[in-house]
């Protein structure tokens, strides 16, 4: 059976990751479907090895302020159509969002917002949030199978990071964070790597500040979602924790190819 393999990754800035040898791991690996976060550049500014890599379309949502946020998609997949928000001006301006339709699925790349700034950027957070899930649902609802990925800035349980209960009241993994995951999954979502892999010790994320990585203490906060009428469709889901050039690492899936 044909896979297709789809890879999201927060880059930190992708002018930056592209000076990092990107485009030679990105033709070593081959993915079908590569979602970005975080790029911090304009539409124009995506740097044109990328934006013109052979086989692929590039789709783009930039922030309107510059150098922030902006998530990206390529794709050597046939895309029936595309948005880039919600319809909601204070989620749409920060370019976190991407919803691609494909011929059987549709597929989410979101930059979920970070909460740690203040308790205001918390709620901003928390209904960024409550505002994918309604769009999600409604979708879900209409029997469309769907594709989740994306940095969602929250480890769900205690095994998906080093230090739990020193980062108990900390945002990235508060309760209120922590409970808004059970309730996607409550709501018929799938969290892929889990369907895989029982054990912690699973990183996607480490603190470039204190060198976190030389020592493997890490969040695992990049991550694919499946509605559960993809739960068949997936071949495999993994962690690509040797690929350098961010503070996150590549997450990937492997799904029936068919689905596009």
């Amino acid at each position: 059976m044909i896979t297709t393999k789809i890879l999201s990754w927060n880059v930190n800035g992708i002018r930056a990751v592209h000076k990092k040898n990107f485009m030679d791991w990105f033709n070593a690996e081959k993915p079908d479907i590569l979602c970005f976060q975080e790029t911090k550049a304009q539409d124009d500014q995506i740097p044109e090895e990328i934006a013109k890599a052979v086989g692929y379309e590039l789709y783009v949502s930039s922030a309107e302020r510059k150098g922030y946020s902006g998530v990206a998609v390529l794709t050597n997949k046939k895309v029936k159509q595309f948005k880039k928000g919600f319809g909601i001006e204070k989620f749409d301006s920060e370019g976190r969002i991407l919803e691609l339709e494909f011929d059987n699925v549709t597929l989410f790349n979101i930059y979920f917002p970070n909460g740690k700034q203040s308790k205001e950027r918390l709620q901003y957070k928390m209904d960024f949030y409550d505002a994918f899930l309604e769009r999600a649902n409604n979708l879900k609802d209409q029997g469309i199978k769907l594709i989740v990925c994306g940095d969602v800035n929250t480890a769900h349980k205690e095994i998906d990071l080093a230090h739990p209960k020193e980062n108990e009241k900390r945002s990235g993994f508060l309760p209120e964070e922590r409970a808004w995951i059970d309730k996607l999954l409550s709501h018929g979502f799938v969290d892929t790597f889990r369907m895989f892999v029982e054990g912690g010790g699973h990183y996607s994320w480490w603190d470039m500040r204190t060198r976190a990585r030389n020592r493997d203490i890490g969040w695992r906060i990049d991550y694919f979602y499946i509605s559960e009428n993809l739960k068949n469709e997936i071949k495999s889901a993994f962690i690509l924790k040797e690929v350098l050039g961010s503070d996150h690492c590549p997450v990937g899936i492997e799904i029936n190819g068919e689905l596009f």
